[in-house]
């Protein structure tokens, strides 16, 4: 059964390379309180952190913010991304952390050449580890991860999980590199889940291929209980699933799984982030307003009469309550007509704008940043010498613009 999304954009999204590209290198503490007030808000109960020995600032920082999250609501869940290290996970429960993400690389690879250890002696390792801690926080919420699980041989897999199933509460499975797809997930999730039915699963999938929003998805669907996302997907290299897109996603599969969720802070998140971030939200993140923005002369004209022919996810109920049909090289007559009447206030008629619109396209090429279609476009309407309608502030102000 699906308990919910666990978010990571202050621990994995911090490791984004769109955090280098945007000259902003790491969250301040203000940038972290406003995003963690938007998860809050949002309904995200489960926030993963650094562990606190990754530096002094992420271990002062995160005393501050759970003051300020346990004040708003003390259900959410603080979770500290941990090594198999005593030093670290009895630093991450002093600070008072609620619980604990463990993991280790379960590949040969990563027992060759970063733990020079065998496979017997990791497990008597993490097993010693996790008993002790259990064995003094009994109510310390314990999940364990096998880093990289869809390269460790699942005979690995099962032996380490075997040894140590009974003293957490959830196993994961992270795709850390990407390498998934679909069907392997299904069957991996599939065989965990009778394996270890009194477990939760957790699932965790980077995007190297495309495919982390589906395989986050599927997974869902095949059984783990919590999911790993961020906003925007922001994580190391192409990134994870984004927090926005899988409930989005998940209110297409079943509207039960999002129903904790306030679906219309969606999009407002989202360009919080870019407003910490100084970008646009990403075109290719569901919940945009890209996703209602429409180009073609074709659309336009379609759009103006039924906005349902090329919109199908009522994304005003994540929080994109706009669309947008933008003037250029592509646009139609109608769009033309639409916007010079209705915008500009200018008396045209259809055969007008169809000529306008013929003009416009001829001089399309010169369209640049600050040569704008609308300038051009005025420009062009101009020399019609047309007359412009006459309306009174008082009627502007009630204007009202609907193509739903």
């Amino acid at each position: 059964m699906f308990k919910g999304i666990i978010d990571t954009t202050l621990r994995d999204g911090q490791q984004s390379p769109l955090l280098f590209d945007s000259y902003k290198y790491s969250f301040s503490l203000s940038d972290k309180q406003k995003l963690l007030f938007g998860l809050l808000n949002l309904g995200v109960k489960y926030i993963e952190f650094f562990s606190p020995v990754v530096s002094n600032h992420e271990k002062k920082e995160f005393i501050e913010i759970k003051k300020n999250i346990k004040a708003i609501d003390k259900r959410t869940k603080l979770l500290a991304h941990c090594r198999c290290n005593l030093n670290d996970i009895n630093e991450a429960i002093t600070v008072g952390f609620d619980g604990l993400n463990l993991y280790l690389n379960g590949t040969k690879d990563a027992r060759l050449h970063s733990y020079n250890k065998n496979l017997s002696t990791l497990k008597a390792d993490i097993k010693k580890i996790i008993t002790e801690i259990r064995s003094k926080y009994p109510g310390l919420y314990l999940r364990f991860s096998i880093e990289d699980a869809f390269r460790t041989k699942k005979q690995d897999l099962y032996s380490i999980f075997d040894e140590i199933y009974g003293f957490v509460n959830t196993l994961g499975i992270p795709d850390t590199v990407g390498i998934a797809s679909p069907d392997i997930v299904k069957v991996l999730v599939s065989d965990l889940t009778h394996r270890y039915p009194h477990v939760d699963l957790e699932c965790h999938f980077h995007n190297d291929r495309g495919l982390a929003l589906i395989n986050t998805i599927i997974a869902i669907e095949s059984g783990v209980s919590y999911a790993d996302t961020s906003i925007w997907g922001l994580a190391e290299r192409s990134g994870i699933a984004s927090t926005t897109g899988v409930l989005f996603n998940l209110f297409q599969t079943d509207k039960n799984l999002v129903k904790d969720y306030n679906l219309a802070l969606c999009y407002p998140l989202n360009v919080l982030m870019g407003s910490i971030l100084h970008m646009q939200v990403p075109y290719n993140e569901p919940v945009s307003i890209t996703n209602r923005t429409h180009i073609a002369g074709v659309h336009h004209k379609a759009v103006l009469n039924s906005t349902t022919i090329y919109e199908a996810h009522h994304l005003e109920r994540f929080g994109v309550t706009k669309n947008q049909l933008l003037l250029g090289p592509l646009t139609g007559w109608n769009l033309i007509y639409y916007y010079l009447k209705e915008f500009e206030f200018f008396d045209i008629s259809q055969e007008q704008a169809k000529r306008i619109a013929l003009e416009f396209k001829n001089q399309a090429k010169k369209l640049n940043e600050r040569f704008r279609p609308e300038i051009l476009l005025i420009n062009i309407a101009n020399q019609y010498q047309l007359k412009k309608i006459n309306i009174k502030n008082q009627y502007l102000e009630r204007r009202l613009e609907n193509l739903s």
